[in-house]
């Protein structure tokens, strides 16, 4: 199994640390992981993107092109990564402050509106655990423990209290993620 993952948005919206914990997590699956951020010098605000990809075997380079999946939070991002999707791959997309939704219809489309979910679960910052938890459901690739071992390798320990909370946006996202086109 080699997943190969492109998760994009606005500098704020925890795309880095989606990323950084999706690859803890795979580690701690002694899996093979590569984490590759890429950021504008806004940050806050400003596009940001994290090529992450999650392997039983050697990772070549983690330079790619394609990906399996792409995990799209803006529309400059939709705009940039709709189309480096494989055919028969998987676009997961947040609808919030989205104008052109994806119209391809050689992948998987599925919708989460997590910004919606965490505003209802008065947690703002779970907006990315939330959408995890909607990749997750589609593709099991990393268990729940070792996402809980992940979000406590890449949290400082005075965010350990933080931890529940981010387990249950991540059920939630898995709850709430609904297909908008399935090959």
């Amino acid at each position: 199994m080699t997943e190969e993952i492109i998760i994009a948005g606005f500098g704020g919206q925890g795309v880095l640390s989606m990323g950084k914990i999706m690859a803890y997590s795979g580690i701690m699956q002694n899996q093979e992981v590569s984490w590759m951020p890429s950021y504008g010098p806004e940050m806050r605000g400003g596009t940001a993107n994290v090529t992450v990809i999650i392997s039983d075997d050697r990772i070549s380079s983690p330079i790619l092109n394609k990906y399996d999946t792409a995990i799209i939070l803006n529309q400059q991002s939709m705009d940039k990564f709709e189309s480096t999707v494989k055919p028969g791959g998987m676009l997961i997309y947040d609808p919030n402050g989205i104008s052109r939704h994806p119209s391809r219809t050689d992948i998987n489309i599925y919708q989460v509106e997590a910004a919606k979910q965490a505003a209802i679960m008065k947690a703002s910052k779970t907006f990315n655990m939330v959408v995890l938890g909607a990749f997750l459901k589609l593709k099991p690739i990393i268990n729940l423990e070792n996402i809980e071992k992940g979000l406590k390798k890449s949290l400082p320990e005075r965010h350990y209290h933080m931890i529940p909370m981010n387990i249950d946006a991540i059920n939630q996202g898995s709850e709430i993620v609904k297909a908008i086109h399935v090959l």
